[in-house]
């Protein structure tokens, strides 16, 4: 599926991918944030880091009435307070998604997957 937007030119067109890679390229900008966990880890390996390109395997993107409901899952850096990262994790999703898409953000569920020890 796909955001339609209406305006006096025509009509725009947003892929839930191009949504996706928007909210996996926000997510992992968050201090924190290691890197976007699979959300089938059970066909992707369990906990497996996803690198830049596979940012969209990490997240999920509902339509709804009026906006998208969108699922990411991630994994954290160890040290960090995991409510505070989620919570920018949400508010820097919502804020890139009006700003650069102009859609919506009803819900933004943030799921953590893991927690790494970086190496010094």
């Amino acid at each position: 599926m796909a955001v339609k937007i209406n305006t006096a030119s025509g009509t725009i067109e947003i892929t839930n991918e191009v949504i996706a890679t928007v909210v996996g390229g926000a997510a992992t900008d968050v201090f924190g944030i290691v890197g976007m966990a699979s959300k089938s880890q059970i066909k992707d390996n369990i906990n497996e880091i996803l690198r830049k390109e596979n940012y969209s395997r990490g997240v999920i993107v509902r339509q709804e009435e009026n906006g998208v409901a969108v699922d990411v899952y991630t994994i954290v850096s160890y040290g960090t307070k995991i409510s505070e990262v989620s919570r920018n994790v949400q508010e820097k999703v919502k804020y890139n998604l009006e700003s650069m898409l102009g859609v919506t953000a009803n819900s933004v569920n943030v799921f953590v997957q893991g927690v790494r020890v970086l190496p010094d």
